[in-house]
């Protein structure tokens, strides 16, 4: 159960990003000015503690059509099921404290995969597709980085919701959305879901750990 932060946790949430060596030091300064203006941002922890929650399930994808970044409309199922294992998460391009840290961390990912010629998909989902222009996206993935496999995707709200609810991810709102990852080795695998602020290393080390299972 997602429980809202308090002042106080989410001061304690953004010191942690202020000190985590994930973030550039203009998302570190972001970050910092974020803590410092009372913003009505509301975020929910991912769980009681800290701890990254690992759990798997067996999502069905709907059969909706977003749009990539270049401009580009695909559908979904097809642009995510060509062989390769999955790294998806949800974000926003306005959001101050969870998306920066979370899109830092599949940046760091995306480096040490190529540093192992290893391949994967990564793909970075919309919840404001609204604001989520596709050069809005554009301009977020070049901040970060972002090469040929890693895709951001936008479209219609309604295709927005229908992926979050898919992947049990929906809050209702921006505001109240929480850190979480999703993983699967292939099409028609099982996904892994982690809940919280996974780290690069973890990611890597169960990305390896689902192919060697697969």
């Amino acid at each position: 159960m997602h429980q809202p932060v308090t002042p106080n946790r989410r001061r304690q949430l953004l010191r942690g990003l202020l000190l985590s060596p994930l973030l550039a030091p203009q998302l570190r300064a972001f970050a910092a000015a974020d803590g410092m203006h009372d913003h009505h941002h509301h975020h929910h922890a991912a769980a009681a503690s800290d701890a990254v929650k690992r759990s798997a399930a067996a999502y069905r994808i709907p059969p909706v059509t977003l749009v990539r970044q270049d401009g580009a409309a695909v559908s979904f199922p097809h642009a995510i099921d060509d062989g390769r294992p999955v790294f998806l998460n949800f974000i926003y391009t306005s959001c101050t404290a969870i998306c920066p840290t979370t899109s830092q961390v599949f940046s760091k990912v995306q480096e040490m995969l190529a540093a192992g010629n290893e391949k994967a998909n990564l793909v970075s989902i919309s919840i404001d597709p609204e604001y989520d222009t596709p050069g809005r996206l554009a301009s977020y993935a070049r901040q970060f980085g972002a090469g040929s496999d890693w895709q951001f995707y936008t479209g219609t709200q309604a295709a927005s919701v229908a992926m979050q609810r898919a992947f049990d991810a929906y809050r209702g709102d921006k505001m109240n959305h929480a850190p979480v990852t999703f993983l699967r080795p292939a099409p028609n695998k099982p996904w892994l879901r982690l809940d919280g602020f996974a780290g690069p290393d973890e990611l890597v080390r169960e990305y390896r750990q689902l192919l060697r299972g697969a």
